[in-house]
């Protein structure tokens, strides 16, 4: 297989793991309260999709993009790539994804960074496209 050693395929997580392990741990929010929220500007909503992801499917009107990849980057003050400005750090973080995987590992990784107010979108963008939220 590769040569890849039996021991550490059985001792690897799966990402289905980690996904079920972090919804333990973090507020999920459904699209209604996120639009109340995002409405009476109350939260950082933060759309975390690929670039590609958003011109194939549209983007959330007031959703700020930041790609998965360099989220804790971005929100980070002692990091070269922070984003001075882009965001209000005292508000709460509301991310989505595309289905709410991305977005569950996403939350518990900046809960883990120390953030206090932080949720994620049940169902993503697809639970989003539903919603009361505008797509542009």
């Amino acid at each position: 297989m590769y040569g890849i050693d039996i021991y550490l395929i059985m001792t690897i997580k799966s990402s289905q793991t980690l996904v079920s392990e972090a919804l333990k741990e973090i507020k999920t929010i459904s699209t209604d309260e996120a639009h109340e929220m995002s409405s009476n500007n109350q939260c950082n909503l933060i759309d975390i999709r690929d670039i590609r992801e958003l011109e194939k499917e549209g983007r959330v009107e007031n959703a700020n993009h930041i790609p998965r990849g360099m989220l804790e980057f971005w929100l980070d003050p002692d990091s070269i790539y922070f984003k001075k400005g882009k965001l209000d750090l005292n508000k709460e973080m509301v991310l989505f994804c595309a289905g709410g995987l991305r977005s569950a590992l996403a939350a518990k990784s900046l809960k883990d960074m120390g953030f206090k107010k932080v949720s994620h979108i049940d169902g993503g963008f697809g639970a989003i496209k539903t919603s009361k939220f505008k797509i542009v």
